[in-house]
């Protein structure tokens, strides 16, 4: 079989995972965005043959992600030399985990019949342990989410009520419809990575914010759409009337934690982070968290198995005579 020009054989693979796998938008479009770091990067070397790309190649490549004046070529086209930014290591670490899919999926179509980047290990990511927040300021950071009585302030706090009471993503909570709740059950059913869909419980607290918003916030907000701007099925509306964007959404969390005195770093992932490490400390079964937060693989979840860790030792540490 003739193998397909680089450009077209990328094409093919984001087809792939596009329809074939059922990959995100978000997630193909990342991968778009690396896998066009690397088109580019072969094409200023003058590689523009897929079975010409050799091992040296992706490792020069791999090399350059960290540090882009490494990774050069003899061959590379005079006054072509790329400026692009260098990388964090894990945001290198994805782009080469993107090569290696493209070029494992090129020679299983048969368009190579060597995978030149099997060999090349993404770099060391260093272990960092998530960091959540005490009970006490997830409290505080609800508190400041608005007053309830507004359209606005029942919406943020349903919304911040909803991030920490389920552990869902920024993505799963603007994608979700009115009718993927149901209060009397007291269940939500989020669509995550891959469009899976699990079916979380609903505490008090997150069914409660939510009633009030479906009664005085969504039909408020709902009114203020116009022209294209329908609310359709979402359940959660910014000030115009349609589908919150998960910029908006992050800006109301930033705004809480802020109005909280939680300082700039905290996000909706530190929702997600404090709802598993408090699930742990709880006693909560690590199996049950990753069904919960939808991880594919346990492995990713039993990071918080260290921050539990980490929680008894400073307990120790603090409590017992023999601890120095």
């Amino acid at each position: 079989m003739t193998a397909p020009s680089i450009a077209d054989a990328v094409g093919g693979y984001l087809d792939h995972v596009s329809v074939e796998r059922g990959l995100a938008l978000n997630t193909v479009a990342a991968y778009r965005r690396d896998l066009d770091r690397y088109c580019r990067w072969l094409s200023a070397r003058s590689i523009d043959d897929l079975t010409a790309i050799t091992p040296s190649d992706v490792a020069d490549f791999a090399a350059s992600l960290r540090n882009p004046d490494r990774g050069g070529r003899a061959g590379e086209r005079a006054g072509e030399r790329l400026s692009e930014r260098a990388l964090s290591a894990s945001s290198a670490a994805r782009v080469v985990v993107a090569v290696r899919s493209f070029h494992r999926f090129a020679t299983l179509e048969n368009w190579t019949s060597v995978d030149p980047a099997a060999d090349i290990a993404p770099p060391q990511i260093p272990r960092r342990l998530p960091k959540a927040l005490p009970y006490a300021s997830i409290e505080r950071l609800i508190e400041s989410a608005g007053d309830p009585a507004t359209a606005i302030g029942a919406r943020d706090r349903a919304l911040v009520e909803l991030l920490y009471g389920t552990g869902t993503r920024i993505s799963e909570v603007v994608g979700l419809d009115v009718d993927d709740v149901d209060l009397d059950a007291a269940t939500v059913v989020v669509t995550g990575k891959g469009n899976k869909q699990r079916l979380l419980p609903l505490g008090r607290a997150a069914g409660g914010a939510i009633a009030d918003y479906l009664t005085r916030g969504r039909p408020a907000l709902a009114q203020a759409a116009t022209g294209k701007r329908r609310p359709g099925a979402a359940l959660f509306l910014g000030v115009k009337g349609s589908r919150m964007s998960r910029q908006a959404a992050w800006e109301v969390v930033h705004r809480c934690a802020q109005e909280a005195d939680l300082g700039d770093h905290v996000g909706p992932h530190t929702l997600r982070h404090s709802y598993a490490t408090h699930l742990m400390e709880g006693g909560a079964d690590v199996r049950v968290v990753q069904e919960l937060l939808g991880h594919s693989s346990v492995t990713t979840t039993q990071i918080y198995t260290l921050v539990t860790a980490d929680a008894l030792r400073e307990v120790y540490a603090a409590s017992h005579p023999r601890a120095q």
